[in-house]
């Protein structure tokens, strides 16, 4: 399917309004899942005065193939998909929500997406999630982020195993991010299996509420 054939994204909104939140937060939902499905982990999270945006992925899927693949085979739905995110956090901005009051999160392959697209746009976010995520790529390109987090803080949860995400690559997520002046957190759970579980959400609202409370772990 080229670019041209794919239909525009669904965005579902929830939380206060755009003209009256105070910050936002994407959700970016996994391989397989829904807008609704991701947004349903807000129940857990302190967003009280967040604006919530979901994007759908045609066909549930925001790329193709794994995340661990040639990055020119999950094209050109990778870059469709990145871009998307891109015109969410431009028209945030254009609606006077600054990058410093948006905060991103995934799960899974949204996960990945949200790392990517964090790397590639690197600024000053008010925060990056991704549970179980990383770095997209059959090894990882330095050469294609740029830009400076400024101490944006970045959480990386995940279980070792995980079927999906090899924790090596998350810890070599991470090391890059560093590199990028990002301050981030990982945690890897064992045996927890492909899920989120109530430490990541702790881990999340330390970040939705601009704590410094949480320990940092490699």
């Amino acid at each position: 399917m080229s670019p041209i054939d794919r239909p525009s994204l669904r965005l579902i909104t929830s939380g206060k309004p755009l003209a009256e939140a105070a910050k936002a937060l994407v959700l970016i939902h996994g391989r397989g899942a829904t807008a609704e499905d991701i947004l349903a982990i807000s129940e857990s999270l302190s967003v009280d005065d967040f604006a919530l945006l979901a994007p759908q992925a045609a066909n549930g899927a925001w790329y193709p193939v794994s995340f661990l693949s040639p990055p020119q085979q999950n094209e050109p739905w990778l870059s469709f998909s990145l871009n998307a995110l891109n015109d969410i956090l431009k028209d945030l901005n254009h609606r006077g929500i600054s990058s410093e009051r948006t905060f991103l999160l995934g799960f899974s392959q949204g996960a990945c997406l949200v790392l990517e697209f964090a790397a590639r746009n690197a600024q000053p976010f008010g925060g990056v999630i991704a549970f179980t995520g990383a770095l997209i790529g059959d090894k990882l390109y330095p050469m294609r982020y740029k830009g400076d987090f400024k101490q944006t803080r970045i959480f990386i949860g995940t279980s070792d195993p995980d079927p999906h995400v090899p924790p090596e690559r998350v810890k070599a997520s991470a090391e890059l991010l560093r590199q990028m002046n990002a301050k981030v957190t990982v945690k890897v759970y064992r045996n927890m299996g492909h899920r989120v579980n109530d430490d990541e959400i702790a881990e999340a609202n330390a970040i939705l509420a601009g704590r410094r409370d949480r320990a940092s772990s490699g």
